[in-house]
């Protein structure tokens, strides 16, 4: 499935099937954060929190392919991502773009 950010494929012709995404939640646990409140005091990169933030967009990408390939779409246009905090110590991330199929 081919994913891009831009809202058109170059020499392609298409047609907007529906918004599609997929989402989901991750908790904190404690080793990351008892470890990220050690790194807080020497500075630098968080690479539990950097880790866990990548497997959660991989997993949000996954369950949006997996909603436009049961639409029958060939291509998912502007694709973003997007976190919030959900609540005390869990973050959600959210993949979205728009389902399309070749003409």
């Amino acid at each position: 499935m081919k994913l891009l950010s831009i809202e058109t494929i170059p020499g392609q012709n298409f047609e907007a099937m529906e918004i599609v995404k997929g989402t989901v939640v991750f908790s904190k646990n404690f080793g990351r954060d008892f470890m990220a409140g050690m790194k807080t005091l020497v500075g630098g990169e968080i690479k539990g929190y950097t880790e866990m933030l990548n497997e959660a967009r991989q997993i949000a990408t996954k369950r949006m392919v997996d909603s436009a390939e049961a639409l029958g779409a060939d291509a998912v246009i502007g694709v973003r991502y997007a976190s919030s905090s959900v609540m005390q110590g869990a973050a959600e991330v959210i993949a979205y773009g728009t389902a399309v199929r070749y003409l």
